[in-house]
């Protein structure tokens, strides 16, 4: 079988379309892009990396971003002018009422009474303690009693005469009843009474 293959070893063939492509590249094979065109994806990248720092600066420093600063120096700018538009609305004081004229008192302001002063005892009085006991010297030890008590000019005597039915002490007039009364105490008896016949300032009849 005699061989088709030319003088250079190879096989001839039949012509087609892609033996004659046209100029220029077709199909995937197609020329370089414009600078700025491949510049666009980098630009896009940093802008939005900006933008994600602003944003994360702001949530950690609490601020606010300048847009929101601008915004608040507005409503700010525009409520001063308001402010300043609108005219104040004066407040009329309260009126004060007249103050009540002052009532009388109906009734007088009087001083209370006031006690009349404890007339004190008269430590200086003749005073006669008499024994109308059976104890001896029982008037005598009453008289010790009294000195001890601060009394100067005390007696101590028998009786002679009528004696009462119990213990007493006896005083002449009104001006030895403090006295009579502080006598009565320091011995223990309870019983005073005024005597004009009595045979000193103040006289205590001991009977028991």
């Amino acid at each position: 079988m005699a061989s088709n293959r030319n003088e250079n070893g190879y096989q001839p063939y039949t012509p087609d379309e892609f033996d004659d492509p046209p100029e220029g590249p077709v199909g995937v094979h197609r020329g370089p892009r414009p600078i700025a065109v491949r510049m666009v994806p980098f630009i896009v990248v940093i802008v939005l990396a900006v933008l994600c720092g602003i944003g994360a600066w702001t949530v950690l420093s609490g601020s606010r971003l300048p847009w929101q600063h601008g915004q608040n120096i507005a409503t700010h700018v525009q409520a001063s002018k308001q402010a300043t538009s609108e005219p104040k609305k004066t407040q009329n004081p309260p009126k004060e009422k007249p103050a009540a004229p002052a009532q009388p008192s109906s009734a007088p302001n009087t001083p209370a009474p006031s006690a009349p002063p404890t007339a004190a005892a008269n430590k200086a009085a003749a005073v006669k303690v008499i024994n109308g006991t059976s104890i001896s010297r029982h008037a005598a030890g009453k008289r010790q009693q009294l000195v001890a008590a601060g009394y100067t000019n005390v007696t101590a005597s028998n009786p002679s005469g009528q004696l009462p039915q119990t213990s007493v002490v006896w005083y002449q007039s009104e001006g030895d009843k403090a006295t009579a009364e502080d006598v009565a105490k320091t011995l223990g008896i309870s019983n005073v009474e005024q005597s004009a016949n009595a045979g000193a300032s103040v006289v205590a009849v001991l009977m028991e």
